[in-house]
């Protein structure tokens, strides 16, 4: 929600962020803003961290006080009937061009661009994939299969 608060504030009781804090936030905001904000100790709410990129969505509550979870089902229900073996490839090509699986280090964009590719060649083959292509040329909504 947007009046949610955050913050690493760790320093201001005398430690660091632990937990991996000190490594994921400077990979998500960028180093100079992950130092003002770990060495401060400083508290910020949902609007702000939408706004330096921590969040996706910051959202002003309801009245049944469930805003951010109705926000993450209206998401879930757009991805949902897209296709599955393409959003598992897009993710892996992902997940693996950052290694945010294995370590939180950038690989450079020729090992990133060799990664996408060896998960696109694993889309091509599917029936999924035929059934997107088929579902565009009709103009009509695919019905995927995950296969």
């Amino acid at each position: 929600a947007s009046s949610a608060k955050m913050g690493l504030i760790e320093v201001t009781r005398g430690l660091l962020p632990g937990a991996g804090g000190s490594q994921r936030l400077p990979r998500t905001v960028g180093i100079g803003l992950a130092k003002e904000l770990i060495f401060t100790g400083r508290q910020i709410d949902g609007e702000q961290a939408m706004s330096i990129g921590l969040v996706n969505n910051a959202v002003r509550q309801n009245d049944l006080g469930d805003a951010a979870y109705q926000k993450a089902l209206d998401l879930a229900k757009e991805i949902l009937p897209q296709g599955p073996v393409a959003l598992r490839m897009a993710k892996q090509a992902m997940n693996r061009g950052i290694e945010i699986i294995s370590k939180p280090l950038q690989v450079d964009i020729a090992s990133g661009m060799a990664i996408e590719g060896m998960c696109y060649a694993q889309v091509i083959p599917t029936k999924d994939r035929l059934e997107g292509m088929a579902a565009f040329k009709e103009k009509r909504l695919p019905r995927f299969i995950g296969e």
